[in-house]
């Protein structure tokens, strides 16, 4: 089975100010695909995720702001059958960063976050089509380094985090929770601005 798989975390932009009264602008895109084929059958995946977050620094180490989220996946199986697996995801809420400066080269901070978040649902079997919508909350914690390159331009690197989901279906059956610890095994890598 030929299978590829693209994943693309980067963040766009990160503009953040070392002193009070500052404003961060930064936001992260991911994007994956894989396509699969076995003797009779295709398999098609593919999702976009743009989360953005705003933030206001009121003390030299603690910056709160608002976080979002907007993205799609996709699945299509193609058998004697085509069926088809689409989700669309949206999320709002806020988070609470503080920063330790190690030294003038290094600083680490932690993001707690936590909000709101929708997911739609469609799958489509042959001429059968059925919609599941759900709401529920998120709660993230996200420890990650900013490294100081020059003149105030710097990379920020997390190696995962802690991550909490619930959501409840609007069939009033299907209620889903998650719990997430990937510290360790999930990479992002951003750009950042000081000034």
């Amino acid at each position: 089975m030929k299978k590829m798989l693209l994943i693309l975390a980067l963040t766009l932009c990160s503009y953040a100010n070392a002193q009070k009264g500052s404003i961060l602008v930064m936001g992260s895109i991911e994007y994956n695909s894989q396509n699969g084929s076995a003797e009779s059958s295709e398999t098609k995946s593919r999702s976009f995720i743009f989360s953005p977050k705003v933030g206001y620094q009121f003390h030299e180490n603690w910056t709160a702001g608002i976080e979002g989220g907007i993205g799609t996946s996709k699945t299509e199986f193609r058998t004697v059958q085509y069926s088809e697996n689409k989700s669309d995801y949206f999320s709002l809420g806020g988070f609470l960063r503080y920063t330790k400066p190690l030294n003038q080269t290094f600083s680490a901070y932690v993001d707690l976050g936590s909000g709101f978040i929708n997911q739609k649902n469609t799958s489509i079997n042959g001429a059968i089509s059925t919609d599941n919508k759900a709401n529920g909350f998120y709660v993230g914690l996200t420890p990650a380094i900013f490294i100081n390159v020059h003149k105030g331009f710097g990379l920020n690197f997390n190696i995962g985090g802690l991550n909490y989901n619930t959501y409840n279906y609007e069939d009033g059956v299907n209620v889903i929770k998650s719990f997430n610890f990937n510290l360790g095994k999930a990479f992002s890598v951003g750009v950042s601005k000081n000034f």
